[in-house]
C-alpha cells in the first residue's frame, strides 16, 4: 500500500458554494423556526401533553446515533488493524463530530428554554440516564477530537491507536446510553426492554456507514477523486452486514414482547393496529430501510453500480428516520399502562391513542440539523487535509496486482490467431 496523500478540496466552483449557500440557509431556516416554537409557545407544534418529543427529537436522536456508528470506519482501522480504512479514518472522525454536533442542536433548540441547559449542566441527578448523557456527549468531543488530532498531527501519530481504542469504547458507552434512555422508561411498554442498549450500537453501524458512503461518494464525485471498486465494494458489503444485523434484532425484539402478554397490546399497536405507525414501521423501516438495501447492495448487477449503492444508502437512512420516529412517537402514542389489568377512563386521555402531526417548524428545525452537520464538513473539507488524493485500488488496496498490459494480450491472441490459420 502506498503512502497516503491527504489535501483540502479547492473550494473555488460556483457548485461548492451553491452548495454552501443551500446549507447555511437550511441551517438559518432552523433558527427561525426554533424562534417561532419558543416566542409562541410548542402549542403551535404537534406536540401535546402525551407526545412531549416530537419531529425534532426524531432527528437528533437518528443524528447522535448516527455519529457513533460513522465513527466505525476509523476504528476499523486503528483498532482492528484494516489498513484500507486508514485513508478514510479523518473523514470518518470529521463526520462523527459534524454529526453529533448537530444532532444536539437540534435537541437544545426542541428545549423550549435552551437557557435551561445551564441548570442541567450544574445539577446532576446521577439515577437518571440523562445526567449521564451530559458526560457521554461532551467527553465524546473531547475523546474524538484528539484522535482527530493524533491522526493528522505526524509527531502523534504512533498513538493514534491508543486514542483510537479510547474513542471505539467511548462511542459504544455513548450510544448505549443513548439506547437506555428508551430501555430504563419502564412506564413505556414499548420502550422497557434490555435489547434497546445493543439494537441501538447495531443502528449506529448501520445509519453511520451509510451517510459516509453518501459523503465519500459525493466528495470524491465533485472533486473529481479517484475511488476504487475494492473500497467502495467493502463499504457497500459492510453496510449490507449491519442492515441485516438491525433487522435480526428488531426481530428478536418484537418476538421477545409478543412472547410476554403485558406486551400483545403494544406489539398489536406497532404491528398491526397502530394505523400510520404500522406503515411507517412495516414499509418505511422493514422494507424501504432494511429489504429493499439488501436487495441493491448484493444484487449481482445493482451491487456493483454507484448509483444504485447511493441509492441502497439514502434507503437506509431514511428508513433510519422511520425506525427512530416509530420508537419515540409510537411509543409515546401507546396509551400508558399506569393499572395493568383493569381498563381506565377519564377526561384525561387514560387509555386512549395520542394524536400527532409533525409541524412544519419541527421538520424545519430538525432538517437544519443535518444542514448545519453538512455544513461543518464541507468548510472543514476545505479548510484542512480531510480528504486522500487518490482512493484508487492502486493506491489503497494492499491486495492490488496490476493487469497484464494490453499489448502482451494482443500478441498472444495473434500467435492464436496464426495457429488456427495453419491448422486450417
Amino acid at each position: 500500500m502506498k503512502p497516503v496523500l491527504f489535501t483540502q478540496i479547492e473550494g473555488n466552483s460556483g457548485a461548492y458554494w451553491s452548495l454552501l449557500g443551500w446549507l447555511a440557509a437550511f441551517a438559518a431556516a432552523g433558527l427561525g423556526a426554533m424562534w417561532y416554537m419558543e416566542h409562541n409557545g410548542h402549542w403551535v407544534t404537534g406536540m401535546n401533553n402525551q407526545v412531549v418529543w416530537g419531529t425534532p427529537h426524531v432527528f437528533a436522536v437518528f443524528m447522535i446515533v448516527a455519529a457513533s456508528g460513522v465513527l466505525n470506519v476509523a476504528s476499523i482501522s486503528s483498532v482492528f488493524g484494516r489498513t484500507m480504512y486508514k485513508p478514510l479514518a479523518r473523514l470518518s472522525t470529521l463526520l462523527s463530530l459534524a454529526l453529533l454536533a448537530g444532532g444536539l442542536m437540534v435537541l437544545l433548540l426542541d428545549l423550549g428554554r435552551p437557557d435551561r441547559l445551564i441548570v442541567a449542566m450544574t445539577k446532576y441527578n446521577f439515577k437518571s440516564i440523562f445526567a449521564w448523557n451530559i458526560f457521554l456527549y461532551t467527553g465524546f468531543f473531547a475523546v474524538v477530537g484528539i484522535y482527530m488530532w493524533m491522526m493528522m498531527e505526524r509527531r502523534m501519530n504512533r498513538y493514534t491507536r491508543m486514542a483510537g481504542i479510547a474513542a471505539f469504547i467511548w462511542r459504544l458507552a455513548l450510544t448505549t446510553g443513548t439506547g437506555s434512555i428508551f430501555g430504563f422508561l419502564v412506564a413505556r411498554q414499548a420502550y422497557d426492554a434490555a435489547i434497546m442498549a445493543p439494537m441501538f450500537i447495531i443502528m449506529s453501524f448501520s445509519f453511520g456507514l451509510a451517510i459516509f458512503l453518501l459523503v465519500l461518494l459525493v466528495a470524491c464525485n465533485g472533486t473529481d477523486r479517484p475511488l476504487g471498486d475494492a473500497t467502495l465494494a467493502k463499504l457497500k458489503n459492510l453496510l449490507g452486514v449491519f442492515v441485516a444485523a438491525v433487522l435480526y434484532f428488531v426481530t428478536v425484539q418484537h418476538l421477545t414482547n409478543l412472547y410476554a402478554p403485558e406486551h400483545h397490546a403494544v406489539e398489536a399497536f406497532i404491528l398491526r393496529d397502530g394505523g400510520i405507525y404500522t406503515g411507517v414501521f412495516w414499509i418505511g423501516q422493514i422494507v424501504i430501510g432494511g429489504l429493499a438495501p439488501l436487495a441493491l447492495l448484493y444484487h449481482p448487477h445493482t451491487g456493483k453500480d454507484r448509483s444504485m449503492i447511493a441509492l441502497a444508502a439514502g434507503m437506509v437512512i431514511i428508513g433510519g428516520l422511520a425506525q427512530i420516529y416509530v420508537i419515540i412517537i409510537g411509543g409515546q402514542a401507546f396509551p400508558l399502562s399506569i393499572f395493568p389489568g383493569y381498563d381506565v377512563s377519564s377526561s384525561f386521555f387514560d387509555g386512549v391513542v395520542a394524536s400527532y402531526s409533525p409541524s412544519l417548524p419541527e421538520v424545519v428545525l430538525g432538517l437544519s440539523g443535518i444542514a448545519t452537520s453538512l455544513l461543518i464538513v464541507a468548510v472543514a473539507l476545505r479548510a484542512l487535509p480531510f480528504l486522500p488524493a487518490s482512493l484508487a485500488d492502486a493506491d489503497v488496496d494492499p491486495h492490488y496486482v496490476d493487469p497484464p498490459e494490453p499489448e502482451v494480450v494482443e500478441a498472444e491472441e495473434e500467435g492464436a490467431g496464426e495457429e488456427a490459420s495453419e491448422i486450417a
